[in-house]
């Protein structure tokens, strides 16, 4: 059926109305234009938030004099004193030649040790297969040391590691070789004397010497 042109005005009037109906309830309900944004919200909350305290660390570098021999059983100087006689004694210990007395090297050796240490060591060198070896290669040996750290310390003794160097030179042929021991040095009135001998990796104060004729 047409419509004349009365109705077909007053459908478009209908629907503009509601349009506007619309657009109204949109208006009422919606968010306010003049109003904050949601995300401006958060930036404008987290700018005036205060900032985290910086974590305090455990430990800080400090200037302030630090004297760790208060801290130990025995002074520097005794320290001193102690690492001397190590050093010293693995030195010697590493110095020999084929044809010397194995007596006149256990007497040098025993200026360092307790008379059990010197008797042991005596024993190890004057050895007959090390007298025979040591001959025939016409073996020279020349030694040094070096101590390394403190691995124990108590009132009237201390361990230190030592490293010591031999220089060897013979008819096999010239070598260097290299040996970290561990050196138990105990007090006797004033002097410091070496009371055990061992392998870095084996040492423990009080045990026999062992593995020490593997030096010569």
């Amino acid at each position: 059926m047409a419509l004349g042109l009365g109705d077909r005005r007053g459908q478009v009037f209908a629907g503009v109305v509601v349009l506007l109906a619309v657009v109204g309830v949109y208006l009422t309900l919606g968010p306010d234009p003049g109003g904050p944004q949601q995300g401006t919200e958060q930036v404008s909350a987290d700018r005036t938030a205060e900032p985290a305290a910086p974590q305090t660390p455990v430990a800080t570098a400090s200037n302030a004099a630090f004297d760790i021999y208060s801290f130990l059983p025995m002074s520097k100087e005794e320290l001193a004193a102690a690492a001397d006689v190590a050093q010293r004694f693995i030195t010697s210990y590493g110095t020999y030649r084929f044809d010397e007395d194995p007596a006149v090297y256990t007497d040098r050796l025993s200026v360092f040790t307790t008379a059990d240490l010197a008797a042991a060591l005596g024993r190890a060198v004057a050895s007959p297969g090390t007298v025979e070896q040591n001959t025939a290669d016409a073996l020279v040996s020349e030694g040094s040391a070096q101590v390394k750290e403190i691995r124990e310390v108590d009132r009237s003794s201390v361990i230190f590691v030592v490293t010591g160097t031999q220089r060897v030179t013979a008819k096999s042929g010239p070598t260097e070789r290299s040996e970290e021991y561990a050196v138990t040095l105990t007090q006797i009135g004033s002097d410091w004397r070496v009371h055990d001998l061992q392998p870095a990796d084996a040492g423990q104060e009080g045990d026999p010497p062992t593995g020490i004729e593997g030096v010569r």
